[in-house]
């Protein structure tokens, strides 16, 4: 992989922004099509998390980046540069719903769960 410019590993703030967009677009998504409401009780904090698997299982797997991602500049792909594709996409996205692979990562800062799904986040 290229160290700068398109094909570069995306830096972590990009992508951390990036998370930050998705959450946000998904929090309004519940909040209008499931009735949620910040600091509800029982299942209601997850509705805004079904909304943000759904988005990035659909739109990493077909389109390779969910909303935030395209704004930001993030591409999610395979190793060798290939689509990731549905089936990757579930196993990236199911790690990151439970967020602790999410926030391990290694010296270039590739997340756990892209380690585990062979998936990388590149600059576009």
């Amino acid at each position: 992989m290229p160290e700068r410019g398109p094909g570069s590993l995306a830096h972590f703030r990009r992508r951390l922004l990036a998370v930050l967009v998705d959450w946000f677009i998904c929090t309004v998504i519940a909040a209008g099509l499931m009735h949620y409401r910040l600091g509800e009780g029982g299942l209601g904090p997850f509705k805004p998390l079904a909304v943000f698997v759904l988005m990035n299982v659909m739109l990493v797997g077909t389109l390779g980046s969910t909303i935030g991602h395209r704004l930001l500049g993030i591409r999610v792909v395979r190793l060798g540069g290939a689509s990731a594709g549905p089936l990757l996409a579930v196993v990236r996205t199911v790690l990151l719903a439970v967020v602790i692979p999410a926030v391990i990562w290694d010296r270039d800062t590739r997340g756990f769960h892209d380690k585990i799904a062979g998936t990388v986040p590149v600059r576009i």
